[in-house]
This record gives structure tokens, sequence and C-alpha cells, in this order.
């Protein structure tokens, strides 16, 4: 299983905003990761809509928290946010053309390990993540000029 772009990135935007605590900007954002504005405006939109963050433009906009970090669940946000779980072909009736899907039983260890995935996210939060803030704030941000530092993405 591999979580798309857009997840990670929606992962590191809320990392970004639980570790920053003040209003933020999609630029700050893309210069601490490395990661395109356009990619950003679009994870940023769909935070938005979904209730993580409060996004508001103009003088005095930015971009904050609209939860508190032990409210954000990983294991619902990784749900909402990945398009399909549709590991193999058989999981998609719409696409399915595999002639033993009828009697293959490795749909159903499929299904269950992807329970089990989204189930161990699910005891964790954005607060978890946070624990590291020693370690992790000093990657993307200067604290003493409150600035975000390049990082080049993975």
């Amino acid at each position: 299983m591999r979580l798309t772009n857009f997840c990670d990135y929606s992962l590191r935007v809320l990392i970004f905003l639980g570790l920053k605590k003040t209003k933020s900007s999609i630029a700050e954002i893309s210069s601490a990761y490395g990661i395109s504005k356009n990619h950003l405006v679009k994870v940023v939109h769909t935070l938005s809509k979904l209730g993580y963050i409060h996004s508001s433009q103009g003088k005095g906009g930015g971009i904050t928290l609209a939860l508190k970090p032990e409210d954000i669940n990983m294991g619902e946000i990784i749900e909402k946010i990945e398009p399909d779980f549709n590991l193999v072909e058989c999981f998609s009736e719409a696409r399915n053309a595999c002639c033993i899907s009828l009697a293959c039983r490795l749909k159903g260890y499929f299904l269950q390990a992807n329970r089990a995935f989204l189930d161990s996210l699910r005891k964790y939060s954005l607060a978890d993540i946070l624990k590291s803030k020693e370690r992790l704030s000093p990657l993307i941000i200067d604290e003493k000029k409150n600035q975000t530092i390049n990082m080049q993405s993975p």
C-alpha cells in the first residue's frame, strides 16, 4: 500500500500548523517542505472543507488549525483524504476483470490488512506526532526568528 502525495502533503500541513501555532501561509509551508505552492493550495482547500484548518485571505489572513491536535485523528483523516483503498483490481466492482475473484480468498486477506492498517492509525492523533516537537520544529521552523527554513522533501 502506498499513500498518495496529496495525503502526505495534507499530513505535513497539519504537522506544520501544529508546530507553529500561529497563522501561517502557503508560501511558508511550501518553503519549509520544498513542496509546490500549487499542490498546497489544493491541500489547504481540502483540509479547510473537511474542517481541519481555518483559512482566510487578505490582510491578517492565514492558515491555522481548526481543531486541537488531540482531536485530529490520523486514521480518520487518511480515510477522508485518500481517494480509495483499492489495493487490488477486485476491490473495485467497476474495474474488476479478475476471473478468479469470486473464489479467491486473497481479497478477504487484503481487506483485513487494510482494516488493521486504518485501525492502527486510529490509535493516534496529531498531538501524538507533535510530542517530538523538539526534534521536528528545528527541521522546519526557526523558533528564534519565528520563520520557516527550507527543508527538502524526501
